[in-house]
């Protein structure tokens, strides 16, 4: 497995990430409904993926099998293939993300239960609760601090 921050871009990288997103949130997102889905893909996503400060991903094959997203210390995003899940893929990621930007806080779904786990594994305690999301949806989240 290779991490590499992506200074450029290309559209076809851009469409094969979001492939990655559809894919992983299809497998882990099981609340969401599929048109909340494609228009999160439609709508955000895109734009998302184009300007994020730091965009990272991990190869496999020379070929992307997840990616995560930082904008300052925050995690903003972490998707893995749902055929690379379990393999250590996302651990490596977000300590890559910790020792190299320094990420000390991220959100989460509150009905992604499998991630709150992860996260908490990691060292991220939850220390705030939103009943919707950033978008207003009712969609609880959980905000989460590194516990060093």
């Amino acid at each position: 497995m290779q991490i590499i921050e992506l200074e450029h871009r290309t559209q076809l990288l851009i469409n094969f990430l979001i492939d990655i997103w559809e894919k992983s949130v299809r497998a882990t997102h099981l609340f969401l409904p599929k048109s909340e889905i494609l228009n999160i893909k439609e709508k955000f996503l895109p734009d998302a993926l184009k300007n994020i400060s730091h965009l990272v991903i991990a190869k496999c094959n020379d070929m992307p099998a997840a990616f995560m997203g930082i904008e300052g210390q925050k995690l903003e995003m972490l998707f893995v293939s749902p055929k690379k899940r379990g393999k250590g893929i996302g651990k490596k990621l977000v300590e890559y993300g910790i020792k190299n930007f320094s990420i000390n806080e991220l959100a989460v779904n509150e009905q992604n239960p499998q991630a709150k786990g992860f996260y908490e594994h990691l060292g991220f305690k939850v220390y705030k609760r939103s009943e919707v999301d950033e978008q207003g949806n009712h969609y609880p989240i959980l905000y989460m601090q590194l516990n060093n």
